[in-house]
């Protein structure tokens, strides 16, 4: 219970687990920097090798694949059309611009062909596992935990197959993880400053606490959600949860250091600056992308107002541009809105959000097969591209959650919950939309979430640095036998991954659930 008396320094508690104490220990941030960089180079190292080993191959007879087919042609557009894409096959863009930007640099550089349009993703995908190496080691301030993690995500057949394919949810992915990296630098900065402010003696100046100045890591996590939106309409849930995780970020900070009133005090502190940082920043940089879009005299819709619209009317004061957009968008949304199951919109591989985290039903990117596809070493061979997750870790991800749900609500352990509201925001919306036509590689987005969580319960059948030395060995074995495992298992998988040819036989070894055929 808060006092008007402020917390000694003997009040402190070492625990980094449970309820925040009134005054927590002096750490922001892991100290073992050379360290943690050697060993997150070396694994983002690996996974680079991974991303971009035959990354031109497969194509059909030399075009894209699957859902490329798609993407891969508008980024040229972008490219040799004034950085302007148009889909004439429907009639409107479907998706905002980031996205195809992306492929399109890659195209600049290798030209129309698989390495140019996978050159972004592959890219993506490597950042990503930088990025969840060093937010999981911030999050646990341990270098090994945060290297399991990027070995775990490496192994992971959902993230690398979208690495490799020149397609969206990579991308919003890798900028929502890099959202949720700058609100947790930005909780450690929040943190130091209250640290500085109470060893001042200034804490109870105020009861609503201490303005904690220009903090340019939640101006960064705006950009990255503006990039997300930029890139998928659903990089709107990202802002919705993490700005609510970035409030709570704020009051535990306040509450921690004895601010009298912490709950008002982030109100009054705090909830107008993470408007400003995260709703709209965001916002801005959605519009930016827009940018050829608005320079444009043949974009879609681009001139609506005046001919679609009129240009009187409630919202006339709205330059015409912007309105046009919106009348744009509204398009898309009801493109997407008649995408449903109800009318008459199926798809043999298409899955819903209940079988998301376990992976239940996976997604047949490309398959080839006949007397043209040889190398196996048999008469008649297959190729294929299936999106996986890797059965070793989404096969337990209900009771990593359940896990994860305990956690945060019994032990108030805010690692979890960080982790848990991303892996809410790329999942739950989706139950929302059951009727929605929808697709396994929908949950590309929660699965550096997923691995996050993984790695924290490794962390803790790793067991406490003050720990025994057999309590930590036996910890330490588990957490190296199970990491072989999922590596091992994603081996296994890698012929049906990478599309090399095997055996009709081998084929059906590797389909091992009848949802997966």
């Amino acid at each position: 219970m808060l006092t008007d008396e402020r917390p000694t320094p003997s009040a402190r508690q070492p625990s980094l687990v449970g309820p925040a104490p009134l005054v927590p220990p002096p750490d922001f941030g892991p100290v073992d920097r050379a360290r943690g960089w050697v060993v997150t180079l070396f694994v983002a190292a690996i996974a680079a090798i991974t991303r971009f080993t035959m990354l031109g191959y497969p194509t059909d007879a030399g075009t894209p694949v699957f859902d490329e087919k798609h993407y891969a042609p508008q980024g040229w557009q972008v490219l040799t059309g004034g950085w302007l894409e148009d889909n004439p096959g429907y009639g409107l863009v479907v998706h905002p611009p980031i996205g195809k930007q992306l492929i399109a640099m890659g195209e600049a550089i290798f030209g129309y062909n698989g390495w140019g349009w996978r050159f972004a993703s592959a890219m993506a995908g490597t950042i990503l596992v930088l990025l969840v190496i060093r937010i999981v080691r911030r999050l646990t301030r341990s270098t090994l935990i945060g290297g399991l993690a990027g070995i775990l995500l490496v192994a992971d057949g959902v993230t690398f197959v979208s690495s490799r394919l020149g397609m969206l949810d990579i991308f919003l992915a890798l900028f929502a993880v890099a959202a949720l990296g700058c609100l947790i630098v930005d909780r450690d900065q929040v943190r130091e400053r209250m640290a500085r402010v109470y060893a001042e003696g200034r804490i109870g100046d105020s009861e609503w606490g201490p303005r904690l100045g220009v903090r340019w890591w939640r101006f960064g996590a705006g950009i990255m959600l503006g990039l997300a939106c930029g890139t998928k309409w659903s990089g709107v849930y990202f802002i919705v949860f993490f700005g609510l995780l970035s409030v709570a970020f704020d009051v535990a900070a306040r509450r921690a250091y004895g601010v009298r009133r912490p709950w008002f005090g982030a109100g009054v502190r705090d909830i107008g600056p993470a408007l400003y940082a995260l709703v709209v920043v965001p916002l801005f940089v959605y519009l930016a992308s827009y940018w050829a879009w608005f320079a444009s005299e043949t974009g879609v819709d681009r001139h609506a107002v005046g001919n679609e619209i009129g240009t009187g009317g409630t919202w006339s004061f709205v330059p015409a541009a912007l309105r046009s957009l919106w009348y744009y968008s509204g398009n898309v949304l009801q493109f997407h809105a008649g995408l449903t199951n109800s009318a008459g919109n199926h798809h043999p591989w298409e899955s819903k959000p209940w079988t998301w985290p376990m992976g239940l039903r996976p997604m047949l990117y490309y398959f080839a097969e006949g007397d043209h596809v040889t190398g196996c070493g048999a008469s008649s061979c297959v190729k294929a591209v299936m999106l996986i997750g890797t059965p070793a870790m989404w096969w337990l991800a209900l009771p990593m959650l359940a896990w994860a749900l305990w956690q945060s609500v019994v032990r108030k352990d805010w690692r979890y919950a960080t982790v848990l509201t991303g892996y809410g925001a790329a999942f739950l919306p989706w139950l929302t939309t059951l009727d929605r036509q929808m697709y396994y590689f929908y949950a590309v987005a929660l699965a550096p979430f997923m691995v996050m969580g993984f790695a924290l319960v490794l962390g803790d059948v790793l067991g406490s640095a003050r720990a025994s030395f057999e309590r930590r060995t036996t910890g330490l074995l588990a957490v190296c036998l199970y990491a072989g495992l999922v590596v091992a298992n994603f081996i296994w998988l890698w012929p049906i991954l990478t599309a090399v040819p095997i055996t009709p036989e081998t084929w059906q070894h590797q389909l091992w659930l009848p949802s997966w055929r």
